[in-house]
């Protein structure tokens, strides 16, 4: 039977009983002990949204235009390493998706299917998320990888100079490529519907490395980044360049200054620094720093259709969902990504009515 999805918290509690203990901690942990995940919601709890009435709301639009081109939705998916963990062939579901709303699928550096069939798939809605890594030789092979493969935008994920620590996934043994010991083979064994779906498949695994000649070390070094390196960055990428993972007014003025064509305010879903600040507090104080025509994107802590609208008021552009999207496949594979991809869009076309806005200019400050 199944699986009825009517909110994002709904997925979440399926794909808690369905996965693995590793992979669904992976999936939906955060750094440190938490707080930070739990500073993102409380800050976009806390913004609330006043009613308007007799207005006429009755034909409502969702579209909007990004770099210049249509999107049926002003949201897309985030960057999410490893998609196919969720279930078999999350990768390629998340491109369909994003092909058939024509809006950004984040093709992560560490996407389990190649940048190549993921672009193909999603009709060229891709946008691929790069990572600096050691000394930075593969990462720029990755970039000339990516033109090749027709991607348009490159988003540089900066908030990354060492991965965080995140004790729920280090508990459970997590690591890249999977070391299965006695702890990781019972939790699989509790599991065995996941567990046979995946073993039928293969071991989920780091695709853009497979014909690389060199490995990915996800704990590997990313501290020698520098502006230099993004200048770099401008002059080889002549497509859309963003930097995603900007929490600092001054950063995201140094970025625009650098010549990146847009900034993603993230703190990495509080992936990153148990302390960071709110994401959704750095959202308005960066907006007012950019000024109101430079593009601003926006990601964390997002869990409905509501919080995207609140996002869009306080100055985002457009706004990217990432775990929820895991949720979703992990609780009902295709079908549960569509299933809360119409909840998510009905909640922003009702919340839109609720407040009296028929388009998403209405929504900008």
């Amino acid at each position: 039977m199944l699986a009825t999805i009517h909110s994002a918290e709904d997925a979440r509690r399926l794909a808690r009983r369905r996965l693995p203990w590793m992979v669904f901690d992976y999936i939906d942990g955060a750094a440190g002990t938490g707080q930070g995940a739990i500073r993102n919601r409380a800050a976009l709890d806390a913004m609330t949204l006043c009613p308007r009435v007799l207005r006429d709301v009755s034909e409502r639009t969702l579209e909007t235009r990004l770099f210049g081109k249509p999107a049926q939705r002003p949201f897309g998916i985030a960057p999410m390493g490893m998609c196919n963990l969720s279930a078999p062939g999350a990768d390629l579901m998340l491109a369909r998706l994003a092909a058939r709303y024509a809006i950004p699928l984040g093709v992560s550096t560490v996407a389990s299917t190649p940048m190549e069939k993921l672009i193909e798939i999603a009709e060229g809605h891709a946008w691929f998320q790069l990572y600096f890594s050691g000394d930075g030789a593969g990462t720029f092979k990755l970039v000339d990888r990516a033109k090749s493969a027709g991607y348009k935008t490159l988003v540089l994920t900066v908030d990354v100079p060492e991965v965080g620590r995140r004790p729920r996934e280090l508990r459970h043994g997590f690591k890249m490529p999977f070391r299965i010991g006695p702890q990781q083979f019972l939790d699989f064994a509790m599991h065995p519907c996941w567990s046979l779906a995946t073993l039928r498949s293969g071991k989920p695994q780091m695709a853009n490395f497979l014909m690389e000649g060199y490995e990915f070390d996800r704990t590997e070094s990313r501290a020698k980044a520098t502006w230099e390196t993004l200048a770099r960055l401008r002059d080889q990428w002549d497509g859309n360049l963003v930097l995603k993972g900007i929490l600092d007014p001054e950063d995201a003025l140094a970025a625009k200054s650098a010549g990146a064509d847009a900034v993603q305010v993230s703190s990495h879903g509080a992936r990153q620094l148990d302390s960071a600040p709110a994401a959704f507090d750095a959202l308005r104080q960066i907006r007012d720093a950019v000024g109101p025509e430079y593009p601003l994107f926006y990601d964390s802590g997002l869990r409905s259709g509501e919080d995207a609208v609140k996002a869009m008021i306080s100055g985002a552009n457009f706004v990217f969902f990432g775990r929820v999207m895991q949720y979703a496949i992990a609780a009902a594979g295709e079908a549960g990504l569509h299933q809360l991809w119409d909840v998510l869009s009905d909640e922003f076309s009702i919340t839109m009515a609720q407040i009296g806005a028929t388009s998403i200019d209405d929504l900008n400050p």
